[in-house]
């Protein structure tokens, strides 16, 4: 059974820093593309940054850019994100998405990925 799961959320004050981890177990998503999304209540889940099979190359959401780092770790199935500069409206679940195609750069959509982990809550407030 494939599962990704995410760990790391928590509460952090503005200005402050996280980094979430996604773990996936039951294959192997070493050549697969992974990505991070959120969902704030009573929004739609949105795109926060993706990573290439290679890790080659990388991608962000505008309003992250500059203060996320998304990383992975082939050989240990996982992929992090660094999320520097914590504001407010960064508050929402996020999940953690693995692409079930094979060498693909990566998407901004959640219909291309495949698998999803649970979510993990991020509050960033005072």
């Amino acid at each position: 059974q494939v599962q990704l799961a995410e760990s790391g959320g928590g509460l952090v004050q503005p200005g402050g820093s996280l980094r979430l981890s996604c773990a996936a177990s039951g294959r192997s998503f070493s050549n697969n593309a992974m990505g991070w999304f959120r969902q704030a209540p009573g929004k739609e889940r949105e795109f926060v940054s993706q990573i290439s099979w290679s890790g080659d190359t990388k991608s962000y959401a505008n309003s992250v850019k500059g203060r996320f780092i998304i990383e992975r770790d082939r050989s240990k199935n996982t992929v992090d994100l660094q999320m520097n500069s914590l504001k407010p409206e960064d508050t929402a679940v996020y999940y953690c998405a693995a692409d079930g195609r094979s060498f693909r750069t990566g998407a901004r959509y959640p219909d291309d990925y495949d698998y999803w982990g649970q979510g993990t809550q991020v509050t960033v407030s005072s």
